[in-house]
């Protein structure tokens, strides 16, 4: 595992920041942490806005290639810091602070289709994923969880709100697990479950997690960034169109590659049989 120097613009090292931010592999992975361990990485209003603003980072970045989501600790993140959000609602009706009671950046909800981010995501699932914890992992492309990692929508259980991001779950898994896990707020989940019900892609023992998900990672940077981008797009998007209107924006996209120097260095490397060194260009 090669690291970027630390004066990387994106890299967040700081050991009392809620979010740490790795940049490895010259530039082409980044490696973001959830930082509370101990409150299972609870989500706080600024881990959120961290993590957005990490993200349209990554977005943006032209060497940025695929990133690692995890957590740190013995748990993936246990959803939203309750006992944040029930000061911050105590200090709006004492006058202290404006509202609303959530913050306008604090949501990523889907996160590919918010944000344009079609680069690869990939969720290294630790320990306990619950609530808004679940909503992270759900917002990336694949999932590898560890042997002991858990799984669980329990908003209901609490009263709590998560309908702006529950749509996207019935195309991950189907409609009968998603409403298991959305309408019974008490039902967990192990990673061998959520593996079977193909929201998970890999179940491996926690010593072998991020190594797995790094192995991933460097897959994807062979792949050619362009058609990686319009693939992901042309899946998220083409779900909820008609077949022929999904048929159409595939064609859009694929116009994209045309006359790509990637496009004919493909080619070249597979008649070459050698691997294809793209610029993503």
């Amino acid at each position: 595992m090669t690291s970027t120097a630390e004066s990387h613009p994106a890299a967040i090292t700081d050991p009392e920041s809620p979010l740490l931010v790795e940049i490895l592999e010259d530039g082409q992975v980044y490696l973001v942490t959830l930082n509370r361990p101990e409150r299972l990485n609870a989500i706080t209003f600024d881990m959120m806005h961290t993590l957005r603003r990490t993200m349209e980072t990554f977005r943006d970045d032209k060497r940025g290639r695929v990133a690692i989501l995890t957590g740190a600790g013995r748990g993936f993140c246990s959803g939203r810091d309750l006992k944040e959000s029930a000061e911050r609602l105590r200090a709006i009706e004492r006058g202290e602070i404006e509202g609303p009671h959530i913050p306008s950046n604090y949501s990523i909800d889907p996160l590919s289709e918010d944000l344009g981010l079609w680069k690869p995501l990939i969720a290294a699932i630790n320990g306990p994923a619950y609530a808004g914890g679940f909503m992270l992992a759900m917002q990336c492309d694949i999932r590898i969880a560890a042997e002991d990692a858990k799984v669980s929508v329990s908003s209901a259980r609490f009263g709590r709100k998560g309908a702006s991001w529950m749509a996207p779950l019935a195309r991950q898994i189907s409609l009968g697990n998603a409403l298991e896990l959305a309408l019974w707020g008490d039902t967990e989940w192990t990673a061998q479950r959520a593996y079977e019900a193909g929201w998970v892609q890999r179940v491996v023992p926690g010593e072998e997690l991020l190594e797995t998900a790094l192995d991933y990672a460097r897959r994807a940077i062979n792949m050619a960034p362009q058609s990686v981008r319009n693939f992901k797009q042309a899946i998220y998007r083409g779900f909820y169109l008609q077949p022929e209107a999904a048929k159409q924006f595939g064609v859009a996209l694929d116009v994209t590659v045309e006359g790509m120097q990637d496009t004919i260095e493909g080619a070249k490397a597979f008649s070459e049989k050698r691997q294809p060194r793209y610029i993503d260009g």
